[in-house]
């Protein structure tokens, strides 16, 4: 994603930059000196870095301390409202990636950073809203649409075949031909470089694909057929226990307008 050189050089806690981009752009590995926190006012980007992928549904954002590389896919065309920030600025920050879920208030303070003047004043109006987000960002509650990966190249191997083929019955034996061990050693080795199971990690891949794909438009009933549910209801039933809501409700919440707002005057990325 695009990135000034003022955003990266200034000495304020915040900086904050916004910008446009089509579906399929894929900006490849890199870090940044700050931590950034990368809110989807709109679109349905995939941020991957060494542990793993996030899925940043619109009304979401993904935490990322300064130096994680990371490459960031956009599934569809997003909206995406960048707040680069010194993480010493406030104590409490994340100390790792997450996704995040975004108040309506931590929405509208965004909003207001993209008009915020690059050098404002420290003590004052501009200086207590940047303030204010940090002190949200810490409170924020995390959502699990995070898919850790392994790193053993036969695991992974089976990780983008499970990926493919999400609707397929899973088949452990067949699995550990591809990866070229026995069950019980690629069992064991699964989760000691994931912390799941095969089968827990092949749920947690249906329920964060499921999202990205309600999240493009498609209904209940096509996403849960198109990551191998049986019925939208056992599907709907998943979603709730993992994520506290129904599917519906979640996807409501991702589909609030962004207002009109004075972005169109900010300082161009």
């Amino acid at each position: 994603m695009r990135c000034s050189l003022t955003a990266q050089a200034t000495r304020r806690p915040v900086a904050a930059l916004s910008d446009e981009y089509p579906a399929g752009f894929l900006d490849p590995r890199h870090r940044h000196g700050r931590a950034q926190l990368l809110f989807a006012a709109a679109g349905v980007m995939i941020i991957t870095t060494d542990d793993g992928s996030w899925i940043v549904p619109p009304q979401r954002a993904l935490w990322l301390p300064a130096g994680t590389e990371h490459e960031v896919l956009c599934r569809s065309a997003v909206s995406l409202r960048t707040l680069y920030v010194d993480d010493h600025a406030v104590h409490g920050l994340p100390p790792a990636p997450r996704v995040i879920e975004v108040s309506s208030l931590l929405r509208a303070l965004i909003l207001e950073a993209m008009t915020v003047d690059p050098d404002y004043a420290v003590d004052g109006r501009d200086g207590r809203i940047m303030r204010l987000i940090l002190d949200e960002i810490c409170q924020e509650p995390m959502t699990r649409l995070f898919l850790p990966m392994p790193d053993n190249p036969r695991l992974l191997r089976v990780c983008r075949f499970v990926l493919s083929n999400l609707a397929e019955s899973g088949d452990l034996d067949a699995w550990a031909d591809l990866a070229g061990m026995s069950r019980r050693t690629m069992t064991r080795l699964f989760r000691d470089e994931t912390g799941l199971s095969l089968g827990a990690w092949r749920q947690q891949a249906r329920l964060v694909t499921a999202c990205a794909r309600l999240s493009e438009g498609c209904s209940v009933a096509q996403a849960a057929c198109e990551v191998g549910y049986d019925s939208p209801s056992a599907f709907t039933a998943l979603f709730q226990r993992v994520f506290g809501t129904t599917p519906s409700l979640y996807m409501r919440h991702a589909a609030v307008a962004e207002p009109a707002s004075r972005e169109a005057t900010a300082p161009a990325a």
